[in-house]
């Protein structure tokens, strides 16, 4: 593998857990309420670990899907036109950029940005309906996989980076990792509750996030580029 692979990779994971905040406002209620529905008594913590792994599998396995499909154009256009290169990095670095002003409390313009996906969810969101209340892991999954299309300000950054990458599969494994970073906070929700609500009210922890993202969007800006 590319080195330069496995820094996209690392940095993907990082971004995911450095959001965490952003994604337990996104994600953490639904992820709790799927514990909700369980019968308490012997074996709720491995019924409820089960839930909780399935509702995320399908929510990173779209996050790669999406990824791909976006790939799938971007990988193509990047390699006819530099400026397409330079346009895809551009755009990655300043939603990252937007997405840490927002996650540290300064600005809130990534907003603007998430009405891009509304249309899509607007037909998506309905069908969700139909595996609440989650009663066994194939709906948890199932909802998981819908709920992955909810329009995000953190997935549409992190979704700048990987279209960047060389190929559809390292797009799509960028995505991957991204998810995976937001595992430790969303499968937390369920365990600590209060403790997880307790960081993300937590203003220094937001700050250092959102400085964090700003200067992973600064780094991924064409400058030295744009100088040859």
């Amino acid at each position: 593998m590319q080195p330069e692979l496995y820094l996209s990779y690392s940095s993907a994971f990082l971004i995911g857990l450095l959001g965490s905040t952003h994604c337990l406002g996104m994600c953490g209620g639904i992820s709790a309420s799927l514990s909700m529905t369980l019968p308490v008594g012997k074996g709720f913590r491995l019924r409820q670990t089960v839930m909780l792994l399935a509702f995320n599998l399908g929510r990173v396995g779209s996050y790669a899907l999406i990824a791909a499909l976006i790939a799938i154009f971007s990988t193509s256009a990047a390699g006819q036109w530099r400026w397409a290169a330079l346009l895809l990095m551009t755009l990655a670095g300043l939603l990252l950029i937007f997405m840490g002003l927002s996650m540290g409390q300064w600005w809130q313009g990534i907003r603007f940005v998430e009405k891009v996906g509304a249309p899509v969810w607007k037909r998506l969101a309905p069908l969700t309906r139909r595996f609440i209340p989650v009663n066994n892991p194939g709906q948890a999954l199932a909802l998981g996989a819908l709920w992955g299309w909810l329009p995000c300000g953190l997935v549409y950054s992190t979704l700048g980076w990987a279209a960047l990458q060389p190929t559809i599969g390292a797009a799509a494994l960028t995505m991957l990792f991204f998810g995976l970073g937001t595992l430790p906070s969303m499968l937390a929700t369920g365990y600590a509750a209060n403790w997880i609500r307790n960081l993300q009210g937590n203003r220094g922890f937001r700050r250092i996030s959102g400085a964090l993202l700003i200067l992973f969007g600064l780094w991924t800006l064409p400058f030295q580029a744009l100088m040859h």
